[in-house]
């Protein structure tokens, strides 16, 4: 029973770490919490990705009914678009795990996650299941389970095509799967060591939608309305909702608050049929503990009692009904309202504790020098008997007086064995499909541990508590105010690349940089060096510097190849790979930092170019004028005020990037300035959009009309037919064949094109399995001197992923106004 407890105690503080300053709580949520302490019932609902769960139901049921609820997404959306910048998979999954996190701050949910990893749209539960490796998931689900313990689950899509993507029904026969699986003994037995036991859930639900075309509602379904008013919050639950959607700002999910009625409608999948609510039947107060109904009274005692202006008045009491849970019979239940009631005495205190650094990055072998901040806010009888973090104690026997600043520094010694900060499904090499992650115990948790985590032992009214307390980087920005960021456990030194892909389309010698910075404050300068790759000269050039090392390469084969070369430390005999650090920063998450061996990409490909200069557009964050640079082009990024018909005519090409008129309301004002462009001769490359319609407004984007589908070819390995074989964009300056569509990564294309225009070309064709052919890939039109194109393949995956024939295919596309030696 230790270790659950531990992991049920930490949660709450853990929730904060990454959080960008301390929860606080009003009066009215205290009095909300209070009256949770009531209720012992528990609710997880599942879905397959960040955004895909019901924030309406999800608030309600957690700040409504007062349940335990939690949210086990089966994937942490690596595999979606990012409107916010250029990260794609894991660290758009690094992102979209902390959004998730503050939207659960919001509607006071829980979050879970399994080990699978988003590879993508996919359109079967078949090819969901055996990518991510269907029994490793189940047991994830299960262990979920098992820990969460839910009286009912319920799950946001059906487990057949009604659910419109492959990891949603899958995500349903996993939930259903493991909704028997989680109480059968025989199933993950090795879970048990761990301290979980067999758990049967009341029921199974399928929570039942009406999205767009596809209506699973109906009348006879049960339903409960979830759009009521909570008075004592000042929101009702579509505000909370909005709120808590708004959250995932990566995806551009943002919601307009809802007020009134909002009916939701559920199915039973398994289990005992629910008709009038989903936790029918289920005991959801004291009576479902041994001796629980003297508990219920204290509580009722508490809640009748409680000031609103006075909150500390409530402490003595709730000590006292803290000594009376800890004389009840172990269980989920008792842990769980000691966890709760802690959290209250701690809150109804106002206890303040902090840990904090002047600095947000310490290295292996380094010392610490941590502040501490004590402060009794509200005249409880309150004294610190000690503060330890690891395995360092410093004694501090002090009664703390009302509302005074106690302050206390310690340095530590940061152990060259203190594992650096990582993402902990990070720490492995991750298969196709999933992450692997070596330690049980982990498996489930949102994110990991804070890199050190500061223990308080207090007495209040002559009880002992250990309340615990990340170490957080605290600064003041001058313009945002007081933040708090993580603290990241660096090693002594780190390293990387610049760029991090070199690509050769001939045998002319290219130069690469590899840096290296010295984390510590001691002055260590390992020997560097680098793998041997095949094919490719490397030497390191003279005037390399202490910290900054130039290598000259060049292939000796001129044949298509991907090669890879790990930058190396040696230290003293000891040979090691040099970590990277990446850093990701938003305003809206706290800050991330991972780190990844230091790695440079090394592409030969045949890539002949025609045009020199592009003119490049951004739009939701893509990699592409990167990949540019590295085939020769000169490339500038142009702003709006940029986009006039005198400094158009420079350019060989424009490009869009990516969803560039989903994010840019301007581009429609620039519509005739673009088209006079193509006109005169001019070749504007439009990559994939999500519709062209925004709001009730048909935006123009090409010189004849067409519509932006939902339509997408999922399999990366699609076979793909040339409809025109002999059309430029296939053979110059590049002859295209199905080579070309080799090794490519994730998928072949998104948000195709239809009813188009005839005027418009149309050159691929591909399908999935069982559907048919799929023609909007790349068209090409022909407009006054110029050309128009539109293509929805996934170049932004592909270039930053060293795939050849993407690089071929896109020189082409910009080639197609200067096909004269065609």
């Amino acid at each position: 029973m230790k270790t659950f407890f531990y992991f049920l105690l930490f949660t709450f503080y853990f929730s904060l770490a990454k959080a960008q300053t301390p929860a606080s709580y009003t009066s009215a949520e205290l009095f909300l919490r209070l009256n949770k302490l009531k209720v012992l019932g528990s609710v997880l609902y599942v879905a397959a990705h960040p955004d895909d769960e019901n924030s309406r139901l999800i608030a309600y049921m957690a700040k409504d009914r007062l349940y335990r609820t939690g949210y086990l997404s089966m994937t942490r959306g690596d595999g979606g678009q990012n409107l916010i910048g250029d990260e794609q998979g894991i660290e758009l999954g690094l992102i979209r795990t902390q959004e998730m996190l503050a939207a659960r701050r919001i509607d006071g949910a829980e979050q879970f996650f399994t080990r699978a990893f988003d590879f993508g749209f996919t359109k079967t539960t078949e090819e969901a299941l055996k990518t991510w490796e269907k029994e490793k998931i189940l047991s994830d689900v299960v262990w979920v389970i098992r820990k969460f313990q839910p009286d009912v689950l319920i799950t946001r899509f059906p487990e057949d095509g009604r659910a419109g993507h492959g990891h949603h029904s899958a995500s349903a026969v996993l939930a259903h799967e493991a909704f028997f699986a989680a109480a059968d003994p025989n199933k993950f037995p090795e879970q048990f060591k761990y301290g979980v036991k067999p758990w049967q859930a009341k029921r199974i639900l399928w929570n039942t939608f009406n999205f767009g075309n596809t209506n699973t509602t109906s009348d006879d379904q049960m339903k409960i309305d979830v759009g009521v008013y909570n008075a004592i919050l000042g929101k009702s639950y579509g505000e909370i909702a909005a709120e808590s959607r708004t959250q995932h700002k990566s995806q551009g999910a943002a919601l307009t608050p809802a007020r009134g009625q909002s009916l939701e409608y559920f199915t039973t999948v398994a289990g005992d049929a629910a008709h009038n609510d989903p936790m029918d039947g289920v005991v959801t107060n004291w009576n479902r503990i041994e001796n629980g109904s003297q508990i219920e009274l204290l509580i009722d005692g508490l809640i009748k009692n409680f000031s609103l202006i006075n909150p500390e008045k409530s402490v003595a009491g709730l000590v006292n009904l803290y000594k009376e849970i800890s004389k009840l019979k172990d269980g989920y239940w008792k842990t769980q309202k000691l966890k709760e009631t802690q959290q209250l005495i701690e809150a109804c205190s106002g206890l303040w504790l902090e840990a904090a650094v002047h600095a947000g990055y310490v290295a292996q072998g380094d010392s610490l020098q941590i502040n501490f901040v004590m402060n009794n806010r509200l005249n409880g009888n309150i004294s610190v008997n000690e503060i330890s973090i690891d395995e360092n104690k410093i004694p501090y026997n002090q009664q703390l007086a009302i509302n005074k600043n106690y302050f206390l520094t310690q340095n530590i010694f940061v152990s060259d064995n203190h594992a650096i900060t990582q993402p902990y499904w990070l720490a492995s090499e991750m298969s196709s499909g999933s992450y692997n992650v070596k330690d049980q115990q982990l498996i489930g948790d949102a994110q990991s541990k804070p890199s050190f985590i500061v223990n308080f032992t207090l007495t209040i009214d002559g009880q002992i508590f250990v309340f615990t307390r990340p170490v957080q980087y605290k600064f003041t920005d001058p313009v945002k105010g007081e933040l708090y960021q993580p603290l990241t456990v660096l090693p002594p030194v780190t390293g990387q690349f610049n760029p991090e892909l070199v690509l050769f389309t001939n045998s002319e010698e290219k130069t690469f940089e590899a840096f290296t910075k010295n984390q510590s404050n001691k002055n260590i300068q390992p020997k560097i060096s680098l793998t041997k790759t095949n094919d490719i000269s490397v030497k390191q050039n003279l005037n390399s510097s202490t910290n900054n090392f130039i290598f000259s390469a060049r292939p000796e084969k001129n044949e298509t190849s991907i090669n890879y070369t790990s930058l190396l430390f040696d230290e003293n005999g000891k040979v090691d790979t040099a970590e990277q650090l990446k850093t990701i920063a938003y305003d809206h998450i706290p800050r991330i930092d991972y780190f990844k061996p230091a790695k440079e990409k090394i592409i030969v490909a045949d890539v002949k170019i025609s045009g020199k200069k592009i003119g490049y557009i951004e739009g939701a964050g893509d990699k592409v004028p990167q990949a540019l640079l590295q085939m020769g082009y000169d490339v500038v990024l142009l702003k709006e005020k940029d986009i006039n018909a005198a400094n158009l005519t420079q350019f060989d090409a424009i490009l869009a990037g990516v969803r560039a008129y989903d994010v840019h309301d301007w581009l429609m004002e620039k519509y005739d300035l673009l088209m006079n462009y193509v006109k005169d001769g001019g070749n504007l490359i439009v990559q994939y959009n999500r519709n062209n319609m925004v709001g009730n407004t048909k935006v123009k984007i090409g010189p004849y009309p067409f519509t932006i589908s939902s339509n997408r070819v999922t399999d990366e390995n699609a076979k793909v037919n040339f409809l025109k074989t002999d059309h430029p964009v296939l053979n110059f300056p590049n002859k295209i064949s199905d080579k070309d569509f080799e090794g490519w990564i994730q998928e072949r294309g998104i948000y195709f094109i239809n009813q188009l225009d005839p005027k418009y070309e149309t050159i691929l064709s591909m399908h999935d399995a069982n559907e048919p052919e799929q023609t909007g890939s790349l068209v090409v039109a022909d407009y006054g001197k110029g050309k128009f194109v539109y293509t929805g393949l996934v170049f932004f995956r592909e270039l930053p992923a060293g795939v050849p024939g993407a690089y071929r295919l896109l020189a082409n596309i910009i080639a197609l106004n200067h096909k004269k030696g065609f």
